[in-house]
């Protein structure tokens, strides 16, 4: 059996809908995407997410600071049969992140599903890395999912799932300090937010690993290094796979699941380093 073999059909985004999330209304915020120039680009995990929760049944609202973007996910979206309420804001902005979960709560009747997909890089080790650039990635990384928690536990009054997207950056040792340390902090933000959305609020976080993504095809240009990690799975992983971890979380297959972290990484952090 070929290795192509052994990738079911949900790692291309193949899989069929089975109305996982029928009913659900879900905030995807960070639902859009950047190419960052590369060539017949890969979907992203944000795009890949808001998709696949439509198949599985979802309505959705797309927020994202690049309006093109989103309302190009919007259609991805439409086509799988599904509504899609696009939403311009900047997660990060205290102001815009409440006007977002107004927008999306009048728009879809309610919330009851928020995916937390946001994050940058800036700096380069400690050395070259600049209180902006530490600021920075802290306010996009970090604040932003806090406030996002902070709206869903005061919108989702009928109960819901809040999935943050970290990285296993948090557990390892990078030359970018600032996203690293900004990623590691949301196991806390997760544990706090799951302890105060109980009993009805659930809230997790998802760790992807290395995955193709036109992000993570950038990276591998900057860094050839990360094309030659070993994983125990024989390869990176694919956006659909993020949204499908994504999607068990938001399910109510994941009903007695909260303040845990997934990690979706291939087995990458389990591997020994010998």
């Amino acid at each position: 059996m070929s290795e192509s073999a052994l990738i079911p059909d949900e790692a291309h985004g193949a899989g069929p809908g089975r109305g996982r999330l029928s009913g659900r209304r879900i905030l995807v915020v960070g639902g859009g995407q950047q190419d960052h120039g590369v060539d017949d680009p890969p979907i992203g995990n944000g795009r890949a997410m808001s998709v696949l929760f439509a198949r599985e049944g979802a309505a959705l609202a797309i927020a994202d600071l690049d309006g093109a973007s989103a309302g190009a996910t919007a259609k991805l979206v439409h086509a799988e049969g599904a509504s899609a309420e696009v939403i311009v804001a900047d997660a990060a902005d205290e102001e815009a992140a409440a006007t977002t979960f107004t927008e999306a709560r009048e728009a879809l009747g309610g919330l009851d599903g928020l995916v937390l997909n946001v994050g940058i890089a800036a700096g380069f080790l400690l050395s070259g890395t600049s209180a902006e650039d530490w600021d920075r990635v802290m306010a996009v990384n970090l604040r932003s999912q806090f406030l996002g928690c902070k709206h869903a536990l005061g919108t989702m009054t009928g109960g819901g799932s809040v999935v943050l997207i970290g990285s296993v950056a948090s557990r390892e040792v990078l030359p970018f300090p600032a996203y690293g340390a900004s990623k590691a902090g949301l196991e806390s933000l997760c544990r706090q937010a799951a302890v105060e959305g109980a009993p009805n609020i659930r809230v997790n976080l998802l760790l992807p690993g290395l995955i193709d993504t036109p992000l993570g095809r950038l990276a591998s240009s900057l860094s050839p290094l990360r094309e030659r990690v070993k994983i125990p799975a024989g390869r990176q992983g694919t956006a659909w796979e993020v949204a499908y971890a994504a999607l068990f979380l938001l399910s109510n297959e994941s009903s007695y699941v909260t303040g845990q972290t997934l990690i979706a990484d291939g087995g990458l952090t389990t591997a020994p380093r010998a």
